[in-house]
């Protein structure tokens, strides 16, 4: 029976890609399912074999390690560089975009406080 190895919300094209790659070259039988059209699914990576699961799940765990700690060295050069993404940044670059978010999250936020005592008054 297939056992899911990867779910494809949220993976990046060149990680999928990456783990596709391993896949084949560590032999281990795999397909995929394709997202849904209305986006209920969003795909995934199987493995057709469960008994090589346990193999599949090491393997995986290394892989995640090792882009864990690219993604982590390649953050602190950019936080080195000057290059990181920050709320000053963000602030420069979309302004009323900012504004609107901080706006909208005091709104909720009074609204969540305020509704309940109103409502019980």
């Amino acid at each position: 029976m297939a056992k899911l190895l990867l779910n494809l919300r949220n993976v990046p094209d060149d990680e999928a890609e990456e783990i596709r790659a391993w896949l084949r070259r560590e032999q281990l039988a795999f397909y995929e399912t394709m997202p849904s059209s209305w986006g209920i699914s969003h795909g995934g990576i199987w493995l057709e074999d469960d008994a090589q699961l346990p193999r599949a799940r090491a393997l995986m765990a290394d892989y995640q390690a090792g882009r864990a700690a690219t993604a982590r060295a390649a953050a602190q050069q950019a936080r080195r560089d000057g290059k990181a993404e920050s709320f000053a940044s963000q602030l420069r670059a979309r302004p009323l975009y900012v504004v609107g978010v901080l706006v909208a999250i005091v709104v909720i936020v009074v609204v969540t406080l305020a509704l309940p005592w109103w409502l019980l008054r």
